[in-house]
């Protein structure tokens, strides 16, 4: 039977650390409220979880307002998931920058970043499942798929972007996936050169981003003069994926808090 009178006295189950999700930010109201919509996927799929949304930039709540507002009400400790495709400059430098910052303020607070969402087979995943959500078969072999990602002036982080274009044509009939870039080569009239070379006669261009945006509109852009016909797949966004790999980002920040801890006590 239940103890009454050791119940009363059980020790409070401990209280989960925050989630900090930490997303780019854009001028683009759409883009805020896409990346809100997929951080309420992670807290429908974790209501036990407080779960922060801020921004690295140009919108509202900022890094440090998150920090300040986790430590005003005395939690000790928080996992920072960055909702980032790539490690790349912001993820390396900006962010740890303000969680360092953040650590002087708050001497008390235990701040881990977690990794980057990258590009987790999941998200290909999801990003296959917006393409068949235009209506484009997976077995169609006269399909040409564009993966349209931001870029960068790295060109390393480029090439790794540009492997995910295998990844996504896998277990597919397409007649091929080729890679391009808002910001640098290739751009898109190039890729859709290289899929009709390849036999493709219907374009899909899928955007590998979470949100929508300035740069998925200069996407849109070139599409309406190398690809008039082409079909437009939706971003990431709140997909049920993303949650799943936002979730095991905290998880192994959730370790490696514990680790810490441990290793100080020893």
């Amino acid at each position: 039977m239940f103890d009454v009178q050791a119940g009363a006295h059980a020790s409070p189950m401990p209280v989960p650390a925050p989630l900090i999700a930490v997303a780019h930010g854009s001028r683009d109201p759409r883009s805020a409220r896409a990346v809100a919509a997929a951080v309420d996927g992670i807290r429908a799929a974790r209501p036990d979880l407080d779960i922060r949304l801020c921004f690295l930039d140009l919108s509202a709540p900022s890094v440090d307002q998150a920090i300040d507002a986790i430590a005003a009400e005395g939690h000790s400790s928080a996992v920072v998931v960055p909702l980032l495709l790539g490690s790349a400059f912001h993820a390396r430098v900006d962010l740890p920058a303000l969680l360092a910052a953040g650590r002087r303020r708050h001497p008390g607070l235990d701040l881990v970043q977690a990794d980057v969402l990258g590009d987790d087979p999941r998200l290909v995943s999801a990003v296959r499942d917006r393409i068949a959500q235009t209506g484009t078969a997976l077995g169609d072999p006269e399909v040409g798929v564009v993966l349209a990602a931001v870029g960068s002036s790295s060109e390393a982080a480029n090439e790794l972007t540009m492997r995910i274009g295998p990844r996504l044509l896998a277990g597919t009939a397409w007649a091929g996936v080729e890679v391009c870039f808002a910001t640098t080569g290739p751009g898109l009239p190039q890729a859709v050169s290289a899929l009709r070379a390849r036999g493709a006669r219907s374009i899909v261009i899928a955007p590998w981003f979470l949100a929508p945006g300035l740069l998925t509109d200069r996407i849109g852009r070139s599409a309406e003069d190398c690809a008039p016909q082409s079909r437009h797949a939706d971003v990431i966004g709140a997909h049920p994926l993303l949650a799943e790999v936002a979730l095991d980002r905290y998880a192994a920040g959730v370790g490696r808090l514990a680790a810490a801890r441990v290793e100080l006590s020893a």
